[in-house]
């Protein structure tokens, strides 16, 4: 009788919790892991939600900013801007001997600068008289002043055709960058897409390369002109360290007679 008893409270033992722990309620039954991954899903599924709320707001603010932008450039650039100078032209010289109108006209234009510039100047003569008859040092002078001549004018030619051709080029540079500052400040949303904005700062960056490269060209047109002055100084210094050695060689040429007229007429 104990025994059996014991089987009888051990079958009803192990099988109360598995009764308790299936049925809920009345015939429904619950499973832990299902409700825990449904539980899981609705919590990633407000987080999507969440944050799909914060990329509308997002959306919404640029959408805002970008309107309001295309409304009304004028008040948001216009204020920043100044107006900007360009080379204007030499004005005409009095031309009172006729020879000062086309050196006029090349600083202005870049055209006929070495003629210009010839007509302004006192013309070269050529090969002066009487050279080949010099010495070798007497022809290496004038030779050599004789090129600081020619090269000067070459210079001097060239720097007013490369002036005058900016001079010239800067009103066109000047009408690109006003309708580059018109289209900034145009009302039309068209000009305020992203694709008009970069290529506006496309052509404003290639303003400023074409500056850059004009100023460039200037810097090399003054060094160029002082080197030419360079080199006239430095054939008068050297002219004068040769006529110094040629001092003593000469002086000791002709002492002797004069030495010889001296005595005569101290007797």
């Amino acid at each position: 009788m104990k025994i059996c008893f014991l089987k009888i409270a051990l079958v009803a033992t192990a099988t109360m919790p598995l009764a308790a722990h299936a049925q809920f309620g009345s015939g429904i039954v619950f499973d832990p892991t299902q409700s825990a991954h449904a539980i899981q899903q609705i919590q990633q599924g407000q987080n999507i939600f969440t944050n799909s709320v914060k990329l509308a707001d997002n959306a919404i603010a640029t959408y805002n900013l970008a309107h309001e932008m295309s409304l009304a450039p004028q008040s948001l650039y216009q204020p920043f801007l100044s107006p900007s100078a360009y080379w204007l032209a030499v004005n005409q010289a009095a031309n009172t001997y006729g020879n000062s109108q086309a050196w006029t006209n090349s600083a202005n234009t870049g055209v006929n600068a070495a003629y210009s510039y010839q007509q302004a100047s006192v013309p070269r003569t050529g090969e002066l008289t009487g050279y080949g008859s010099l010495s070798a040092a007497g022809q290496q002078q004038i030779a050599a002043m004789g090129a600081s001549a020619d090269l000067d004018e070459s210079v001097t030619s060239s720097n007013i055709q490369t002036l005058g051709t900016i001079r010239a080029d800067s009103e066109r540079r000047q009408a690109d960058i006003t309708a580059l500052e018109a289209a900034t400040q145009s009302t039309d949303p068209a000009q305020h897409t992203e694709l008009a904005t970069l290529q506006r700062i496309n052509q404003a960056l290639v303003l400023q390369l074409l500056a850059q490269q004009e100023a460039n060209q200037i810097s090399q047109a003054f060094a160029l002109q002082q080197i030419v002055g360079q080199k006239q100084q430095q054939d008068t210094l050297n002219m004068t360290f040769q006529q110094a050695g040629q001092f003593q060689s000469g002086y000791n040429a002709v002492a002797p007679s004069y030495a010889s007229a001296s005595a005569a007429m101290r007797y």
